[in-house]
Order: structure tokens, then sequence, then C-alpha cells
């Protein structure tokens, strides 16, 4: 009989070492079809007729005030992000410690299965073949819903500390400096010897004392 050979576990256990046990988030794109234009006359409208409701109105630019806050800093200085990175952390290096051990233990079995193979009848190693193949697919459903539960807890965290926390000192920031717009500075083009005009470490600081950490909800499986 041939060898038997099973590369799954070994292809999952990679796949996490090199990318780190996150979920597998799945992107759905939509299909776009053509709109069809049915022309009802052969009439062209003027760009002065489609406009005339369009208010002359517009803001002036030196009434403007602006600012900029760089959200990438963010992420790596506030002390409840950080606090919250953490803990995600802690459960992925949990389920990577699992990952190993049950590897560990389904290779053994792998080559005891090798070996017995010319001892145990047909049907019997392929029953014994089909169980093992049949763990491994559990294994790997097993973490990928752990690992998906992970990442669903800490985006839950990381709204909570958006909307609760985040959200309310930058609009309190923008009620006292009277500020008309705030751009995230990883879009943003500025001159450097503009002065006032980066808010990142006041934003940061009073997110510090307003909150220095969420705790997430136990995900699934821990």
């Amino acid at each position: 009989m041939a060898k038997f050979k099973n590369e799954k576990i070994n292809e999952f256990a990679q796949k996490y070492s090199k990318t780190g046990i996150i979920a597998a988030v799945v992107i759905l794109v939509a299909a776009l079809g053509s709109w069809g234009i049915y022309a009802l006359s052969n009439r062209s409208v003027d760009v002065s007729e489609v406009i005339e409701s369009v208010s002359a109105d517009a803001t002036n630019a030196a009434s403007l005030r602006i600012a900029v806050v760089h959200m990438d800093a963010i992420q790596t200085k506030a002390k409840a992000l950080d606090s919250l990175r953490k803990q995600r952390e802690s459960y992925e290096n949990k389920l990577r410690d699992e990952l190993t051990s049950q590897q560990k233990k389904l290779e053994k079995e792998k080559a005891e299965i090798e070996k017995s193979q010319d001892v145990l009848s047909r049907d019997a190693l392929q029953r014994r073949v089909v169980d093992y193949q049949n763990r491994v697919n559990d294994l790997q459903r097993e973490l990928a819903e752990r690992a998906q539960s992970i990442e669903t807890s800490y985006q839950k965290a990381l709204s909570e500390i958006q909307t609760k926390h985040l959200d309310p000192v930058i609009e309190g920031i923008i009620k006292k400096k009277n500020l008309s717009l705030v751009i995230d500075g990883r879009f943003a083009r500025t001159n450097a010897k503009v002065k006032n005009l980066d808010i990142t470490d006041e934003v940061v600081n009073a997110l510090n004392k307003k909150v220095s950490s969420v705790k997430m909800s136990t995900p699934k499986g821990f």
C-alpha cells in the first residue's frame, strides 16, 4: 500500500506561524451591472440647467479653522488601545500554543499509522486514516472559529473605545478650538512650519486621561 501522507495539519500550522492567529476575513465584492440608459429624446441638457438648483453659498477659506490628527499614532500611543492589543495577543498566543501541542500529537499519530500499514488490514488502515483526517479537519475548524472569536471580541472593544471615548474627546477638542474641519493625517500633506495644526498629542493625552484600558469580552472557547 502506498505510504500514507496527510499534509493538511502542517500547512495549517505553517499558515498561522507565519501570519499569526487572526480571523480570516471574507470580503464580499458586489458585481455592479452596467447602467442601461434609454434616450427619451435627442435633446442635450445644458450644464447650466442641471445645476440651476445648486446653491451659490460656499465656505470662506479665511474663516476656516483646520486641524490634523494622525489616527495611526493614536493607535500606538493611547493606553487603552495598547492594553487592548496586549489582550488580543495573549489570546492569540494561547491559541498558537494549543495549535503547536495538537500538531505534535497528530504528527505522532500519523507516524504510528504509517508504521502499522503493514500490520493492519486494508479496511482497518483505511478506517484509521479517515478517522485521523476527520480529527485534523475538526481541529482546523475549531481553531478557525476560536480565532474569529478573538477578532470579534477585539473589534467590539475597539468600537467601544471609538464611540464612548475617542469620538467624544475629538468632538470636545473641536468645540474648544472652534475647529471647522479635522483631517486624518494619514491622508493629508501639510507644511511642517504651520503651527497648531497637528492635534494628535492633545487627543492622545486627553484620551489617556479619560480611559486607560477597556477589557475584551472573553472569546468563545477560552
